[in-house]
């Protein structure tokens, strides 16, 4: 999941001292240390963490200071604060944001692309037209493969015509995930079996299938930050960002709202995630076109 200073909600019993333990464990996490990885992850990525989220991140870090050898996360934050500790705040960026994803997740936006938007589309690229759709915050791929495999579903030589996905994500490891396009059988179980047998190959031992040339092909892999710098011109005919806003505060959610809206071509399509809504400015730029689907004016 192909996100200034964090405002820590108090916990119902709060600690007595910003210097106690959180949370009893094998490494000691404290309100301030806390404090200091909420508010990292919140100027990276725009994420924004209350201390109800401690128990995560406890799990998924203590992990990184096994792995170096620290002892407590006090001196975890001293190494990602410094300037020798570079990677490994990119580690913990990694580590901390969520990447819940899986083949046609909310499949009737999948269904919407099929039957509504890509019939023009590809009947326009096979006269010489571009298509381009964005997967913002992809995961490990699942996402945007869905999106080139509802492609092929109508146009089996799609790689012939000027068509792309790109697909974007914070998580270098994930994106290096989608670019190997290699998932075991249960990551492709909500996969029909024809378009699995068709575009997918297994490997040895039966036990994974990587996607096929003509698959990865229409895939562009890139990393992206939702709230640093976009390099992208646009226009794209349709956009999935979906399940990643939720994370963000309502401020940072509606300018992401009003960044995508340029960059979506006239009756464009955004799809956002099922528990999410746009808001802000961009609210009046966009119709609903179904569930969770929005066609720009």
């Amino acid at each position: 999941m192909s996100r200034g200073t964090v405002s820590i909600l108090p916990t119902a019993e709060p600690p007595k001292s910003r210097k106690a333990p959180l949370v009893p464990g094998e490494f000691l996490l404290t309100a301030d240390d806390f404090t200091r990885i909420a508010s990292m992850l919140h100027s990276e990525t725009g994420i924004h963490l209350t201390e109800a989220k401690v128990a995560l991140v406890y799990s998924r870090l203590a992990k990184r200071l096994r792995a170096l050898g620290l002892e407590n996360f006090r001196d975890y934050c001293e190494l990602v604060t410094g300037a020798e500790g570079l990677d490994e705040r990119q580690q913990m960026i990694c580590a901390l944001t969520t990447n819940v994803t899986k083949f046609f997740r909310e499949p009737h936006h999948f269904e919407h692309l099929k039957a509504h938007v890509l019939p023009p589309l590809l009947d326009n690229a096979r006269r010489g037209g571009r298509v381009r759709i964005w997967s913002a915050a992809c995961s490990d791929g699942q996402e945007p493969y869905s999106i080139a495999l509802t492609v092929l579903s109508l146009m089996p030589d799609a790689n012939n015509y000027d068509i792309k996905i790109l697909a974007t994500d914070i998580d270098t490891k994930m994106l290096a995930h989608g670019r190997a396009g290699v998932y075991d059988t249960n990551a492709l179980s909500q996969v029909p079996s024809d378009m699995r047998s068709k575009w997918f190959v297994k490997t040895e031992g039966n036990r994974t299938f990587g996607a096929c040339e003509e698959l990865r092909g229409l895939v562009s892999f890139k990393e992206l930050n939702l709230i640093g710098q976009w390099p992208l011109k646009g226009p794209f005919q349709a956009i999935f960002c979906r399940n990643v806003v939720i994370y963000f505060e309502e401020q940072t959610q509606a300018k992401i709202w009003s960044r995508f809206a340029p960059l979506i071509a006239p009756k464009g399509v955004l799809y956002i995630g099922h528990s999410e809504r746009i808001t802000g400015p961009a609210a009046g730029l966009f119709g609903n076109a179904g569930i969770t689907t929005y066609q720009k004016l």
